[in-house]
């Protein structure tokens, strides 16, 4: 038996699982994960790096007891964008690593914005302006904290910070640097231009590691603390964002979905093109795990919305209890109702942004029900995808024949229905729903030689696709012609007001 061991670090949740050559996960720990309180500064948020690794090696070892160390090949590590922290010579920060759920970068963005357009920065980077890009953690730190630079040896990504703790080797991979704002998108390395505005130069940065690629071996005391065998590869991996889209093994005319807290709807395209189009609808374009690809994405926010309304209206259930919300919702017809939910939670990000509405329900009556509540909301957050797709389509000149969805999102059937009768489209969905997990193993066995390429791993990939034929597109159609008009009502009274 031949394993890759994936160290799965979220920004709400840690993973260490075991997979086999055929995309099964053999065995798997997690725990929770977030940002903590930066001693001495009040409403500045730090990620715990001690205590991030510490978790991964309790949750290493936990793992290893059931499948083995000798039958490890190679381990790879994923980790959310845009963070990252300044190491020192001896492996210690220089500076905590700020989080991306930190507003102390807003202050910096104007700053910024003075000395480039943000449509140079689109063409440059494929990247919109957000005050958490990491671009403007350098920025902050060099006005704020500029002794902190001084004592760096140089910066890693979060990906970087926990492989130069299994192997000792620093490294930076495309997948996370292309989060950082200050990468040239198009030649898949740093933009001089982007990095000189913070003061920095690409020779501050470790050596690119392709994902696939080895970056090391596990160290001695690595091995102690993790259980893993020491000499074992460490293997490039990145953004968890890239390794889903992999995963997800989209055909061709099929956009990705990897849905979750948050969703990003993706493609895979062979040309970097940060065309106008691109930059009005809000498109960020990132670095696919693969040379010569590039993903165009959405992002918008998703499950974060139901777990609001379960605190607000399910409160007896247990977390990771959805049961009876789909049960009652299922027993709803299209339309719940006549009420209308929009999702627009975070008006600053997603498809909804430009109209800069927060979000709403309408049509609220004294027969509504947690159901009615539960099922609207399905709809709204499929009415933002079909938004989301249209943007696509319309900056890229794409026509979408399917959705392939994966992530935690992907195992609701009745989501998934719902978005398949939007979208008027197929929306395919694998049996697993680990998408980042299964392409950052893909990535490691890549590395350890048992794959010659990504292709050949995806190849490998039992999917046994569940689909979902789109239903009631009529009454949908009318609803989200309904959704855009009452949108952008919303949004010529706001400003008027």
């Amino acid at each position: 038996m031949s394993v890759a061991l994936v160290f799965d670090c979220g920004s709400t949740n840690i993973r260490v699982a075991a997979v086999d050559e055929s995309g099964e996960i053999l065995a798997q720990a997690s725990a929770p994960n977030g940002p903590i309180p930066q001693p001495g500064s009040e409403g500045w948020l730090v990620w715990d790096v001690d205590g991030i690794w510490l978790t991964l090696c309790r949750l290493s070892r936990e793992v290893l007891k059931q499948v083995g160390s000798e039958n490890v090949a190679a381990v790879s590590v994923t980790t959310w964008g845009a963070d990252g922290a300044l190491i020192k010579r001896d492996g210690s920060l220089a500076y905590p690593a700020i989080s991306w759920q930190c507003q102390r970068t807003r202050e910096v963005v104007h700053e910024v914005l003075e000395l480039i357009d943000p449509r140079k920065i689109f063409r440059i980077t494929g990247y919109q302006v957000i005050h958490f890009n990491t671009l403007f953690k350098w920025f902050w730190i060099k006005r704020n904290v500029p002794e902190a630079f001084k004592q760096a040896y140089t910066w890693l990504m979060m990906p970087g910070v926990v492989a130069v703790r299994l192997c000792g080797v620093h490294h930076v991979d495309p997948t996370s640097a292309s989060t950082t704002m200050a990468m040239n998108m198009g030649k898949r390395d740093w933009s001089e231009e982007m990095l000189a505005l913070a003061g920095l130069d690409p020779g501050f940065f470790p050596e690119w590691i392709e994902p696939g690629e080895v970056v090391g071996y596990v160290s001695e005391k690595a091995s102690r603390e993790t259980g893993i065998n020491a000499g074992t590869p460490v293997v490039s991996a990145g953004h968890d964002t890239q390794f889903a889209i992999l995963a997800a093994h989209a055909q061709e005319g099929e956009a990705v979905l990897s849905s979750g807290t948050w969703e990003i709807l993706a493609l895979r395209l062979n040309r970097f093109d940060p065309n106008d189009d691109a930059l009005e609808l809000g498109v960020l374009i990132e670095a696919d795990v693969e040379k010569g690809k590039w993903n165009p994405q959405l992002l918008m926010i998703a499950s974060a919305v139901l777990e609001w309304l379960k605190r607000l209206v399910y409160p007896e259930l247990t977390p990771g209890d959805y049961g009876k919300m789909v049960e009652e919702a299922e027993s709803i017809e299209p339309g719940s109702g006549g009420l209308l939910f929009v999702p627009s939670f975070v008006p600053d990000s997603g498809p909804l942004a430009k109209y800069g509405v927060k979000g709403v329900i309408e049509g609220l009556q004294l027969g509504t029900s947690r159901g009615h509540l539960y099922r609207s909301a399905l709809e709204g957050l499929s009415m933002q995808l079909r938004l989301a797709l249209e943007s696509l389509e319309r900056a890229y000149k794409f026509k979408a024949r399917g959705v392939r969805v994966v992530g935690g999102g992907s195992r609701n059937d009745l989501w998934n229905r719902i978005r398949a009768g939007v979208l008027g489209l197929s929306v395919s969905a694998p049996r697993w729903s680990e998408a980042t997990v299964i392409g950052a193993a893909i990535a490691a066995f890549k590395g350890a030689g048992v794959y010659r390429s990504f292709e050949e791993g995806l190849r490998n990939v039992s999917y046994d696709l569940r689909i979902f034929e789109p239903k009631f597109t009529n009454r949908y159609d009318v609803m989200y012609r309904y959704f855009i008009a009452t949108v952008e009502s919303l949004s010529q009274a706001m400003r008027r007001v």
